[in-house]
């Protein structure tokens, strides 16, 4: 049995919540008194509840960074791309591709970001990435539960699948050919995040549609990846409102 390990208030909470994978045992802090929301629903749901020692929880956790909480769950569900694509029924759609991105807080926090911005899916590629890590899944507060990951084995080759779909593709560019705000990013758009320093890899940005630019006020080059994916998402919503139920 593959078990991962999920910890942190937020990404526990949800992932008791969302009912996306399976959950085998959730571990708490034997003498806290602030996770009592989260055993209440781990009771609803039938999941074993064990109180441990923090040393216990900091030995799980590897890093301490729990908050009391820690969870035995089945791995993140993956899809492939084909199986997405045919899930998709909407023409408007709004996903994220990464191109290498290296830190696992960055993989997360985008994570969180498209999740935020009702993204319809993150694509990214099992080589050359970040692992979807527990501490990528804690960085991502819960958006693994709701957002659909999808595992490509060659991103310039899925670029090219997408264009037929539909999509398309605006690589996030410092040398952009255009500013972000003046671009479309109507009907099916896919927003391409390149590595942390190197940015997108020459076939990456040669099978994107157009380049498109934050503009920055001197001082300040360039921002870190998981900022500038997020205020591109924010861009790629302008106007728009998200259907109720608010998804977190």
């Amino acid at each position: 049995m593959i078990t991962e390990t999920v910890y942190g208030k937020q990404a526990v909470r949800a992932c008791l919540a969302a009912g996306k994978r399976q959950i085998y045992r959730l571990r708490a802090l034997a003498d806290s008194r602030d996770v009592e929301d989260i055993l209440r629903l781990a009771d609803r749901t039938g999941v074993p509840v064990e109180r441990v020692s923090k040393d216990a929880l900091n030995r799980l956790s590897a890093n301490g960074a729990h908050q009391g909480v820690l969870l035995e769950a089945a791995p993140v569900p993956r899809v492939s791309l084909e199986a997405w694509l045919d899930g998709l029924r909407a023409p408007r759609q709004v996903a994220v591709a990464l191109d290498g991105i290296e830190d696992p807080r960055n993989f997360g926090a985008i994570i969180r970001s498209a999740a935020a911005f009702g993204a319809a899916g993150v694509l990214f590629t099992e080589r050359r990435q970040a692992p979807l890590s527990p501490a990528a899944v804690k960085a991502a507060a819960g958006g693994v539960e709701y957002v659909p990951l999808v595992t490509v084995k060659n991103l310039p080759d899925a670029l090219g699948r997408l264009r037929d779909a539909g999509f398309w593709s605006t690589g996030l560019d410092m040398a952009g050919d255009r500013d972000l705000w003046s671009a479309d990013l109507s009907g099916r758009v896919l927003l391409v995040a390149g590595g942390e320093g190197r940015g997108l890899r020459r076939l990456v940005r040669e099978r994107c549609d157009f380049l498109a630019r934050i503009p920055l006020w001197p001082g300040v080059e360039s921002l870190n990846v998981s900022v500038a994916t997020a205020i591109a998402l924010a861009a790629a919503r302008r106007g728009e409102s998200p259907a109720p139920p608010y998804r977190p």
